[in-house]
């Protein structure tokens, strides 16, 4: 079905960065105390949820906020490393040319952002970046009412479960794409509205 407000998801979304998250991981594992990920336990990793995730790893809760903060100053400096996936422009591209607003929700500041977007960042009219003490549903929430739409004319699209669950909290549909962090298997276990295998897909599916 066409929808007026199309809220993405940044990594592993947009941006390919899951192969920088992979070489740098264990050094911020060191450095904040919690397990290494061993090259075996990626793919189990992948078709858990967030909570799973952070148990398995002992990250204490008490630290993310820090974890957060050196994970985006790293993710700033190797900027130049981390490239939007093939096909994102000319995918963004026809949303607009369609009438369909975009919004991207991300942990992620929003100079990170706009720099691993490069020119597509102008593409978007709306940004709700940083990490929130609410969760991307609070973000979704600001996102719907800044752009003037209606919950059930939006839909949001990410690479983790998470982004299906936020999605669902705010009464908006929800699409997966195949090629991020979680396992396509873990994403449609959870029935997303639409489950998308190449980037030219999104277009086509969502646009009026």
């Amino acid at each position: 079905m066409p929808y007026a407000l199309a809220i993405f998801d940044l990594d592993g979304t947009l941006a390919d960065s899951f192969p920088w998250f992979l070489r740098t991981i264990n050094d911020i594992a060191d450095r904040f105390g919690f397990r290494r990920v061993a090259d075996e336990d990626v793919e189990s990793l992948r078709h858990a949820s967030t909570r799973e995730i952070l148990s398995r790893l002992e990250v204490p809760l008490w630290k993310l906020p820090a974890i957060a903060r050196h994970a985006r100053r790293l993710k700033a400096e190797a900027a130049s490393e981390i490239a939007l996936f093939a096909g994102v422009e000319t995918m963004l591209q026809a949303l607009t040319d369609n009438g369909v607003q975009l919004a991207l929700v991300t942990s992620d500041s929003e100079a990170n952002a706009r720099e691993k977007l490069g020119d597509a960042a102008a593409l978007f009219a709306h940004f709700d970046c940083a990490a929130s003490l609410f969760g991307k549903p609070a973000k979704f929430r600001r996102v719907i009412r800044r752009a003037g739409v209606a919950p059930g004319q939006v839909i949001a699209i990410g690479d983790e479960v998470r982004d299906i669950e936020a999605a669902r909290a705010v009464g908006i549909a929800c699409g997966a794409v195949c090629w991020g962090y979680a396992a396509p298997a873990a994403l449609r276990a959870h029935a997303p509205d639409h489950v998308f295998e190449r980037m030219d897909e999104i277009a086509d599916s969502i646009s009026r």
